[in-house]
């Protein structure tokens, strides 16, 4: 007869899906926000939405803040939620601002449904 003290501690399995989906969730925030900075692309789109360039590299300090959160499983759910964030603003502006209407807000939407599924896989708050 064992007492449940006696039975050997539990590891807990690395969570490797997890790891795999906030990597690339973190690389391509740091990607997409470290582009703001120097890519001349971002300057037109950011001049149709009327905000101009100090728009362009807040957006582009808060994503690469977030690439970088989401690197760590303690900070995972704040990185996603700060990138989600930018996401539902590019969701808005391609619905409201721009002429791309629907067709523009597809892949905003979509990076916003895996960042949900990001931070939800985290056990950290």
């Amino acid at each position: 007869m064992t007492l449940l003290s006696d039975a050997p501690p539990q590891q807990e399995a690395p969570d490797v899906t997890g790891w795999v989906f906030r990597i690339s969730a973190s690389l391509m925030f740091l990607a997409i926000g470290l582009t703001k900075f120097n890519d001349r692309t971002w300057v037109g789109l950011f001049a149709d939405i009327g905000f101009g360039d100090w728009f362009r590299y807040l957006t582009g300090a808060i994503q690469s803040t977030a690439g970088v959160l989401l690197l760590v499983p303690r900070t995972t759910k704040a990185g996603a939620v700060l990138a989600g964030c930018t996401m539902a603003g590019a969701i808005a502006v391609h619905m409201f601002l721009l002429d791309t209407g629907i067709g523009g807000a597809i892949i905003p939407a979509l990076i916003l449904a895996f960042l949900a599924v990001v931070g939800l896989r985290t056990r950290h708050w």
